[in-house]
């Protein structure tokens, strides 16, 4: 593990943007990407983190852990469903293949949890009983297990800049997929969740719930895109203490980005107007979280890449032909 000091002196050095000498810079809250030859697609993770559907700071390591950790779970999950990746030159960078997104987020939840405004307990707990077409019984308490895995799409972005919430039936009759596609990332999502969920039991982890990104390939194939059970995209929980905390009405010990929300919602911030600024400790904090449950899932030990990135990336990506 990274000590604290030394993720604290890398505060300023964490990667926010990229300028590489390609042409058609796209960014998201995240990555930067440019278009290369031969439909492939460079994909730079940066260290931003974002929550509420927004960029609250930057955050040493974060960008390897997803770009390498996401690259392991293809790996994994090749077998259930082909994915976009190519190769990776380097901790930060992917090249992958050009495919057009679908314009749904598929979040599969195993947990009744959540602060967002779209997350299951938070409509819960405003009274809700009927959320993403589904019926909640009355008496759940938060962090209760769901009966079986649920899908609850969102669109990506939507009318106001923020995820909208839809049901399954809402994806084809909205016009968003057709009805045999949509049929096929679900039962996709379901498979790679299962599987996410036993390599997670065998680290001594919960995967409670995660989102996934599809694209279509010029023939009409599905595939997996993005990014896949990270810390950004999905929730993790330590298995060993989650029954006595839940018992006991505490929160589940969590590996993943969701204390930095709860940091925010308990200074009754949730993505609406300014957010407050936070202590760098809560950054570096966030970073050991990362990287631990890097270590964890894959069970090998983080190997962090130089800082500043922007020379070791330039020159990886000069060796791998890129630019």
């Amino acid at each position: 593990m990274i000590d604290h000091e030394k993720i604290l002196e890398c505060m300023a050095q964490a990667l926010g943007d990229t300028n590489l000498p390609l042409a058609g810079k796209q960014s998201g809250k995240v990555r930067d990407w440019y278009d290369l030859s031969d439909g492939k697609r460079l994909i730079i993770t940066t260290d931003r983190l974002s929550a509420f559907d927004r960029v609250l700071a930057r955050v040493p390591y974060k960008g390897q852990v997803l770009n390498q950790l996401s690259a392991w779970w293809f790996k994994q999950t090749e077998s259930l469903i082909s994915n976009h990746l190519i190769s990776i030159p380097d901790p930060n960078a992917a090249i992958v293949k050009c495919v057009t997104p679908m314009a749904v987020e598929v979040i599969v939840r195993g947990y009744i949890t959540g602060v967002t405004s779209t997350a299951l307990w938070h409509r819960y707990a405003l009274g809700e009983r009927e959320i993403y077409g589904y019926r909640f019984r009355d008496g759940m308490r938060k962090n209760e297990q769901l009966p079986e895995p649920i899908i609850t799409p969102t669109t990506k972005g939507g009318p106001t800049g923020h995820d909208e919430r839809l049901t399954r039936a809402e994806v084809v009759s909205k016009g968003l997929l057709e009805a045999r596609t949509w049929d096929q990332v679900q039962a996709a999502a379901l498979a790679i969740f299962k599987r996410g969920q036993a390599v997670a039991k065998q680290a001594g982890l919960i995967l409670v719930d995660t989102k996934y990104e599809f694209g279509l390939t010029d023939d009409g194939s599905v595939i997996l895109i993005d990014e896949v059970h990270t810390p950004d995209s999905s929730r993790f929980w330590r298995d060993e203490t989650y029954a006595d905390r839940f018992i006991n009405g505490l929160e589940p010990e969590n590996f993943d980005k969701e204390f930095v929300r709860m940091a925010y919602a308990e200074k009754g911030y949730r993505g609406e107007g300014q957010p407050p600024i936070m202590a760098d400790d809560l950054w570096a904090s966030a970073s050991e979280r990362y990287i631990a449950i890097y270590e964890m899932l894959t069970g090998e030990t983080f190997d962090a890449g130089n800082y500043p990135i922007e020379t070791r990336l330039n020159e990886n990506l000069k060796k791998a032909g890129a630019i």
